[in-house]
């Protein structure tokens, strides 16, 4: 089973690293979040990468162009007058990545359309390029088969970031407090898995996936929620990578199953 990555938005929200890069290739931990990506779904067995690429997308490209040069330890031997290279220990991960250019402005569903030649006539993993989280991939596909359905997203848990007011009909407060976690509501989190209907819905690069397609399969009962509780984080601000950076620093990243 293939695994899809949008990579391809202009990252408005973290401008402060995105004028430079794509989102998906700020590091936290010295790598691209999108390397923390692939290094979930690789450890459950998916190897097989699609990245819907736009904005920037040569720098995606160069970087995985030179992937081998990069993490390997390479000695540079010139003594003989000759620019000899010897490679001592490669650190390759077992992928074949297929990066497409999806264009610049092309909407989610539009991105995901211009990528069907290289699914072909089967189910897919999608998920977007700026988010971590700690599921079981495996899990989440045996619970998609199980259910039948067109399609499954990953319903989790956005906590809300400020205290919370309880308000009655006049105006008046009668409880400030901190929030709970039953304040919170569930959010498409990504990592979903999609059959390849799918591709029916998408008109052209206009499409938003998150509209109309998803909201025709919902009318149809075809749609389903994998309701997820543990961590989930989107990197869409300065603070969001901070805060996944901490995490990383502290040994404390729930995301890293490949370090457990």
């Amino acid at each position: 089973m293939k695994t899809v990555i949008l990579a391809g938005g202009y990252g408005t929200r973290i401008s402060e690293e995105s004028h430079l890069r794509p989102k998906p290739m700020i590091e936290i931990g010295g790598k691209p979040i999108l390397w923390h990506i692939m290094k979930e779904y690789s450890f459950y067995g998916f190897h097989d990468f699609i990245i819907c690429a736009g904005y920037k997308q040569d720098i995606i490209k160069e970087w995985f162009a030179n992937y081998f040069l990069h993490h390997s330890d390479i000695t540079f031997d010139f003594t003989s007058g000759e620019n000899e290279i010897i490679i001592n220990d490669r650190h390759l991960e077992p992928w074949r990545v297929t990066v497409v250019d999806t264009g610049l402005n092309t909407m989610t569903g539009g991105r995901v359309k211009r990528i069907r030649k290289y699914i072909g006539d089967e189910p897919f993993l999608l998920t977007y390029g700026d988010g971590v989280c700690d599921l079981d991939i495996n899990e989440l596909i045996r619970f998609h088969k199980e259910k039948g359905k067109a399609a499954t997203i990953t319903a989790v848990i956005q906590d809300q970031s400020k205290g919370v007011l309880e308000i009655d009909n006049e105006s008046v407060i009668w409880s400030f407090r901190e929030k709970y976690k039953s304040d919170s509501t569930r959010i498409n989190g990504g990592y979903m898995v999609l059959e390849p209907r799918i591709f029916d819905l998408l008109k052209d690069d206009d499409t938003i996936l998150e509209q109309e397609p998803l909201a025709a399969l919902a009318a149809e009962g075809q749609l389903c929620a994998y309701s997820y509780d543990g961590f989930w984080q989107c990197m869409d601000t300065k603070r969001d990578m901070e805060k996944l950076e901490s995490l990383i620093a502290a040994g404390k990243a729930p995301w890293m199953v490949w370090d457990a």
